[in-house]
Protein backbone atom coordinates (compact mmCIF):
# COMPACT_ATOMS: atom_id res chain seq x y z
CA UNK A 1 0.00 0.00 0.00
CA UNK A 2 1.42 3.10 -0.92
CA UNK A 3 1.87 6.02 2.04
CA UNK A 4 1.10 9.64 1.33
CA UNK A 5 2.74 12.26 3.72
CA UNK A 6 0.48 15.24 3.88
CA UNK A 7 3.03 18.29 5.28
CA UNK A 8 0.45 21.39 6.22
CA UNK A 9 0.77 24.31 7.55
CA UNK A 10 -2.54 25.80 7.66
CA UNK A 11 -1.88 27.93 4.45
CA UNK A 12 -4.39 28.41 1.43
CA UNK A 13 -1.49 26.39 -0.52
CA UNK A 14 -1.34 23.70 2.02
CA UNK A 15 -5.04 23.23 1.54
CA UNK A 16 -4.64 23.28 -2.57
CA UNK A 17 -1.80 20.16 -2.02
CA UNK A 18 -5.25 18.38 0.20
CA UNK A 19 -7.45 18.47 -2.37
CA UNK A 20 -4.72 17.61 -4.91
CA UNK A 21 -4.10 14.50 -2.36
CA UNK A 22 -7.72 13.91 -2.33
CA UNK A 23 -7.48 14.42 -6.09
CA UNK A 24 -5.42 11.94 -7.11
CA UNK A 25 -6.31 9.04 -4.53
CA UNK A 26 -8.11 7.05 -6.94
CA UNK A 27 -5.26 6.41 -9.18
CA UNK A 28 -3.79 4.05 -6.94
CA UNK A 29 -4.88 0.53 -7.10
CA UNK A 30 -5.84 1.04 -3.64
CA UNK A 31 -6.46 3.88 -1.40
CA UNK A 32 -3.34 5.12 -0.14
CA UNK A 33 -2.20 5.50 3.76
CA UNK A 34 -2.17 9.22 4.88
CA UNK A 35 0.24 10.94 7.14
CA UNK A 36 -1.42 14.05 7.84
CA UNK A 37 1.25 16.53 9.57
CA UNK A 38 1.66 19.97 10.91
CA UNK A 39 5.58 21.24 11.67
CA UNK A 40 5.95 23.86 14.46
CA UNK A 41 9.10 25.86 14.99
CA UNK A 42 10.78 25.54 18.55
CA UNK A 43 9.69 28.36 20.36
CA UNK A 44 12.97 30.00 22.06
CA UNK A 45 13.39 29.41 25.31
CA UNK A 46 16.20 31.71 26.85
CA UNK A 47 17.51 32.36 30.26
CA UNK A 48 14.76 32.14 32.77
CA UNK A 49 11.65 31.90 30.16
CA UNK A 50 10.98 28.16 32.07
CA UNK A 51 10.48 30.44 35.39
CA UNK A 52 7.94 33.11 33.67
CA UNK A 53 6.14 29.86 30.78
CA UNK A 54 5.83 26.45 31.80
CA UNK A 55 6.55 23.54 30.11
CA UNK A 56 2.54 22.70 29.96
CA UNK A 57 1.91 25.94 28.56
CA UNK A 58 4.12 25.61 25.97
CA UNK A 59 3.14 22.11 25.15
CA UNK A 60 -0.87 23.23 24.99
CA UNK A 61 0.30 25.60 22.74
CA UNK A 62 2.29 23.73 20.58
CA UNK A 63 -0.84 21.78 20.65
CA UNK A 64 -3.33 24.04 19.88
CA UNK A 65 -1.48 25.69 16.81
CA UNK A 66 -0.90 22.64 15.85
CA UNK A 67 -4.63 21.92 15.36
CA UNK A 68 -5.04 24.95 13.50
CA UNK A 69 -2.53 24.27 11.00
CA UNK A 70 -4.14 20.79 10.54
CA UNK A 71 -7.71 21.59 10.61
CA UNK A 72 -8.52 22.09 7.31
CA UNK A 73 -6.59 19.69 5.51
CA UNK A 74 -8.96 17.44 8.15
CA UNK A 75 -12.33 18.52 7.30
CA UNK A 76 -11.25 18.08 3.67
CA UNK A 77 -10.01 14.72 3.83
CA UNK A 78 -13.05 13.48 6.35
CA UNK A 79 -15.59 14.99 3.30
CA UNK A 80 -13.44 12.81 1.08
CA UNK A 81 -13.63 9.85 3.16
CA UNK A 82 -10.03 9.20 3.24
CA UNK A 83 -8.24 8.14 6.83
CA UNK A 84 -5.21 9.87 7.78
CA UNK A 85 -3.16 9.17 10.96
CA UNK A 86 -2.67 13.54 11.98
CA UNK A 87 0.88 14.70 13.84
CA UNK A 88 1.98 17.52 15.07
CA UNK A 89 5.62 17.82 15.83
CA UNK A 90 8.25 20.45 16.45
CA UNK A 91 11.38 21.01 14.94
CA UNK A 92 12.92 22.52 12.10
CA UNK A 93 10.58 22.51 9.52
CA UNK A 94 11.91 21.01 6.26
CA UNK A 95 14.34 18.83 8.18
CA UNK A 96 11.13 17.56 10.23
CA UNK A 97 9.14 16.37 7.09
CA UNK A 98 11.52 14.43 5.82
CA UNK A 99 12.79 12.53 9.09
CA UNK A 100 9.10 11.71 9.72
CA UNK A 101 8.53 10.67 6.15
CA UNK A 102 11.07 8.49 6.24
CA UNK A 103 10.84 6.70 10.02
CA UNK A 104 6.85 5.78 9.01
CA UNK A 105 7.94 4.64 5.88
CA UNK A 106 5.99 7.24 3.27
CA UNK A 107 7.12 6.47 -0.35
CA UNK A 108 5.54 10.46 -1.15
CA UNK A 109 5.71 13.84 -0.02
CA UNK A 110 2.57 16.27 -0.88
CA UNK A 111 2.85 19.96 0.28
CA UNK A 112 1.98 23.17 -0.50
CA UNK A 113 4.37 25.76 -2.43
CA UNK A 114 3.95 28.56 -0.22
CA UNK A 115 3.36 28.87 3.22
CA UNK A 116 1.84 31.21 5.70
CA UNK A 117 4.60 33.93 6.04
CA UNK A 118 4.85 37.04 3.61
CA UNK A 119 8.88 36.16 3.10
CA UNK A 120 7.97 32.33 2.07
CA UNK A 121 5.91 34.03 -0.17
CA UNK A 122 8.04 36.08 -2.70
CA UNK A 123 9.60 32.98 -4.25
CA UNK A 124 8.63 29.47 -4.16
CA UNK A 125 8.96 28.71 -0.34
CA UNK A 126 12.02 28.14 1.36
CA UNK A 127 10.57 25.15 3.42
CA UNK A 128 9.64 23.51 -0.37
CA UNK A 129 13.08 23.90 -1.54
CA UNK A 130 14.66 21.88 1.23
CA UNK A 131 11.87 19.58 1.38
CA UNK A 132 12.73 18.66 -2.58
CA UNK A 133 16.41 18.64 -1.92
CA UNK A 134 16.42 16.63 1.16
CA UNK A 135 14.02 14.17 0.56
CA UNK A 136 14.65 10.79 -1.39
CA UNK A 137 11.35 10.22 -2.43
CA UNK A 138 8.80 12.13 -4.74
CA UNK A 139 8.08 15.29 -3.52
CA UNK A 140 4.90 16.62 -5.39
CA UNK A 141 4.28 20.33 -4.72
CA UNK A 142 1.22 21.98 -5.27
CA UNK A 143 1.01 25.65 -6.26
Amino acid sequence: MLKILLAVDGSESAARAARKLIETAGWYKEPPAVELLAVHLPVPLVGFSDVVVSRQTVERYYQEEGEKMLATARRLLDAAGIKYVPHILIGQIAQTIVEHARKSGCQMIYMGTRGMTAVSNVVMGSTATKVLHLADVPVVLVH
